[in-house]
């Protein structure tokens, strides 16, 4: 027997969730599946040990689905992005820039939260929406669309009729493949470490990248754990000196974690699991098929710099949103997802050119490539207008 819906969404990560907390809380029917069940502790086997900083133009989104009220109190504000240039003959900071939010809003950038929290509080909201179906443990298996429709088979034998397909399921995605939209991949040699951190100086709720070789080292605020100051910490290197740290005796990982971190917020204490996750520039030809459209990293992937990643996957949901509210007769026509991708493409092939070219001056290890990268941050901070429209970009508003 079939099964209809408005919207059937392929993956239950974060971005997958929030998308059907939003079409959920506007209104449409949704099926949501994932061949994973969500890991919602830190301690879990398999928990994403990253956090996720949304920025300022994602919260009314985040409102709009009900979610941000079950986010804000766990949330830490980011008032500060700060660089740190350690390029130096010893890692040491040699340049401090701050970027203050408040030169350009009354809020902070945005706010952080760690992933496996995310997704406990969204699983969450899911089951305040009746018109939502979440379904973790399944998968997507195969797909077929004709003009009307989206003909999802899932792995529990379900079929399920769909007038949008909507593929969240990330940087392998099955759908995109199903569809034959090809993709465009650039590998960099980087794997990202993840973990969590406590440490004596409190972080003021300033997010610190620190640029030395390899990639940056970024300690981002999270809550105070047990009244101690505590961050997450992505840390970018070459795959095999990733590797490396990853299998370190703690006491020596944190020796080196202390020496890249130059003691900025005093002695770290690792506080989690370490996860390691390969560093890649990725983007889809185009973000849409019959019935079908592409969000997330099933349509751009880029290195954790900026803050940019999920943000760019939320300014994906608004758009597909707002199209879905114009389209409410006919949802997922071929004008409406088309015009997504019109609305979208153009802005993720420019961040990802601007986080490619940052990811590689980050990496940059000869002394004087080190110096160079170095006064060209002095020069871009120092001139207040230039300074200004970096920060509207990176929030991506004007």
């Amino acid at each position: 027997m079939r099964e209809t819906t408005d919207i059937l969404i392929s993956g239950g990560g974060v971005a997958g969730l929030t998308a059907a907390a939003a079409f959920g809380s506007a209104g449409f029917s949704v099926v949501i599946v994932d061949p994973e069940p969500p890991v919602t502790t830190m301690e879990a086997t398999g928990a994403d040990l990253r956090s996720t900083a949304f920025l300022q133009p994602s919260i009314p989104v985040l409102e709009a689905a009900g979610l941000w009220q079950r986010l804000a109190p766990f949330a830490a504000p980011l008032q500060i992005m700060r660089i740190i240039d350690a390029g130096g003959e010893i890692p040491e900071p040699r340049i401090v820039k701050d970027f203050d939010a408040s030169d350009i809003s009354d809020q902070p950038f945005g706010w952080n939260l760690p992933n496996w929290l995310l997704r406990r509080e969204m699983s969450a909201r899911l089951g305040d929406l009746p018109n939502v179906s979440f379904r973790p443990g399944v998968a997507t298996t195969a797909l077929l669309t004709r003009e009307t429709e989206a003909l999802v088979t899932l792995s529990d034998g379900a079929r399920v009729s769909a007038k949008l397909l909507i593929a969240a399921d990330g940087r392998n995605s099955f759908v995109r493949d199903a569809l034959g939209i090809p993709v465009k991949t650039t590998r960099y040699g980087q794997k990202a470490l993840a973990f969590a951190v406590t440490h004596p100086i409190p972080h003021a709720n300033i997010s610190t990248e620190i640029h030395r070789s390899g990639g940056p080292f970024t300690l981002v605020p999270l809550p105070d754990r047990d009244g101690i100051p505590c961050s997450a910490v992505v840390w970018m290197e070459t795959g095999p000196n990733a590797e490396r740290l990853a299998a370190l005796p703690v006491a020596e990982f944190e020796a080196e974690m202390n020496t890249r971190s130059c003691h900025i917020l005093g002695p770290l204490t690792l506080i989690s699991r370490r996860t390691l996750w390969p560093i890649i520039t990725q983007s889809a030809a185009r973000m849409y098929g019959e019935r079908s459209v592409l969000m997330a990293e099933a349509a751009h992937v880029m290195p954790p710099i900026g803050a940019q990643g999920l943000n760019m996957s939320i300014a994906d949901l608004n758009a597909l949103l707002t199209l879905a509210e114009a389209n409410r007769a006919d949802l997922g026509n071929a004008a409406m997802c088309e015009a997504y991708h019109r609305t979208r493409h153009l802005d993720i092939t420019a961040r990802l050119t601007g986080i490619d070219a940052l990811n590689r001056a980050s990496m940059m290890g000869g002394q004087a490539l080190r110096d160079l990268r170095a006064t060209a941050l002095n020069a871009l901070y120092s001139v207040a207008p230039v300074r200004k429209t970096l920060m509207r970009a990176g929030l991506g508003v004007r």
